[in-house]
């Protein structure tokens, strides 16, 4: 860096900024090669380019100097300077000042080298932006936590990461042309709330000065797109940031995108086909609808399954089990099977550890988990024909749950009456549990049409789609601070 840092003062020294402006560049790399790619060796165009790209290979020897050039969509091209057409001085000016990881801008003729590479055979060039720290080698990879600290290094020197950029903004594309083309309005809802709500969730907690107050960052998208439904929204979606505070691994993040959507008049069914559209629309845009898994490959393509949440249960214990079950039975079927439940848990809470555990893993086939007990979702509706069980399912592909959705509850009695027990359990201290949202339950007394809701994690189909791990999928990952 030492040695950087000279020859960037050196051409200040000269009179010559080491970052200008812009540089008047003619071409792209990625144009040159599509016009001129089919030289054949030792031919010359005649046709004068003007490029700019980062050097990522240089050869100087003698009075002929190679270089690699690459743009940010990973396009390479070969620039030559040749002491007979730039200028011994240049070209020593070349050797002296430009360093791998170097912006440059070379104006020249375009030809193909007498291998035949194509290249453009430089008359002038310059520092378009003088790099003050190395690339890292590249025939050694970089560790995966420095792929994730310094993801900009990572993007330059890897095309997987580059790639990964890409093919999310194609998945999210996608996702937004099914919505659009079902009538579905984007829209953006607050991330500052006074109360955290949607999920159950642990909240970031920070405070606005404006007005002395204590806001949380949201944990969820769903109560302020249902508010816009009771307006008259009808089909509402917004693909948004969600920040929870809890832990963080392979497959959770802080803060994470989230797909959530709501249309009247719909259920858990509609959202159902919606949700398998979306996501084969996610992986058409990625080329295939066969996905590689350690256990089998995962055939998007064939029929989703429906599996109700304690029949799937019931086969796991090798023992039928209810919302009749009680505690007892359910912590001692949890120990025959090396599961040791919390004393302070009810049976229906029991009853979603052990389902997590034991059957959520196998479920790799695209799988609708349904007929959940009431306390898996506050915010879903009574079962309409089975007491005791609500209206929702979970997406469940790969053994990793990819979606919720629900038949939305649209009662203001009971929704009130669930907040309330949502807020005595926060009280007795379950930091995840809903706070009582007063507006929000003014928003439903003003009459919610019947809706369906669906959450889609963006960041679990690319997981799903290219089997990275959460930190992959997310451009910039929240990381620990180094010391």
């Amino acid at each position: 860096m030492r040695v950087r840092q000279a020859k960037r003062d050196q051409l200040v020294a000269e009179g010559v900024t080491p970052y200008p402006v812009t540089v008047p560049t003619t071409h792209s790399l990625a144009q040159v090669r599509a016009d001129w790619g089919h030289l054949a060796a030792g031919a010359e165009s005649g046709a004068e380019v003007a490029v700019a790209g980062r050097v990522i290979f240089v050869r100087n020897t003698g009075k002929l100097c190679f270089a690699t050039l690459q743009a940010g969509d990973g396009t390479q091209l070969q620039v030559m300077l040749s002491a007979a057409v730039v200028g011994a001085d240049d070209l020593g000016r070349w050797k002296s000042l430009v360093d791998l990881g170097d912006h440059v801008f070379v104006r020249g003729e375009v030809i193909a080298s007498r291998r035949g590479e194509l290249s453009v055979m430089a008359d002038s060039w310059r520092m378009a932006s003088k790099a003050l720290r190395p690339l890292p080698v590249l025939h050694k990879e970089l560790s995966e936590e420095q792929r994730v600290r310094r993801r900009y290094v990572d993007l330059i020197v890897r095309p997987e990461a580059r790639q990964m950029v890409r093919d999310r903004a194609a998945v999210t594309r996608a996702i937004r042309e099914v919505m659009h083309a079902r009538g579905y309005l984007e829209v953006e809802t607050p991330t500052l709330q006074t109360v955290h709500g949607g999920a159950n969730a642990r909240p970031f907690i920070t405070h606005l000065n404006a007005f002395d107050l204590p806001v949380t960052l949201r944990i969820a998208l769903e109560l302020h797109l249902k508010r816009a439904v009771v307006g008259g929204i009808d089909r509402v979606y917004e693909i948004g940031r969600i920040f929870r505070n809890e832990g963080i691994d392979s497959s959770h993040s802080p803060e994470f995108t989230m797909l959530e959507a709501y249309e009247a008049y719909g259920d858990q069914e509609s959202m159902a086909e919606l949700t398998r559209e979306l996501v084969l629309a996610a992986a058409d845009a990625l080329g295939s609808r066969q996905v590689a898994h350690e256990q089998e490959t995962i055939d998007l393509d064939a029929p989703w399954s429906w599996l109700p949440f304690y029949d799937g249960l019931s086969v796991a214990l090798g023992e039928n089990v209810s919302t009749s079950t009680g505690s007892d039975r359910l912590r001692e079927l949890g120990k025959e099977h090396g599961l040791d439940l919390d004393d302070d848990f009810g049976p229906q809470k029991m009853a979603m550890e052990l389902f997590e555990a034991l059957v959520e893993p196998g479920l790799i086939q695209p799988t609708f988990v349904c007929d959940y007990p009431a306390i898996a979702q506050p915010l879903a509706r009574p079962h309409r024909s089975s007491p005791g069980l609500i209206e929702a399912w979970d997406l469940i592909i790969g053994g990793t749950e990819r979606a919720t959705a629900f038949s939305e509850l649209i009662d203001p009695q009971i929704q009130r009456q669930r907040l309330v027990e949502q807020s005595a359990a926060a009280a007795a201290g379950d930091e995840e549990a809903m706070a009582i949202d007063e507006d929000f339950l003014q928003a439903l007394e003003q009459g919610a049409p019947p809706m369906g809701g669906l959450g889609l994690g963006i960041d679990r189909v690319m997981m799903l789609l290219t089997g990275a791990g959460i930190r992959e999928t997310i451009l910039f990952p929240f990381v620990r601070p180094q010391v």
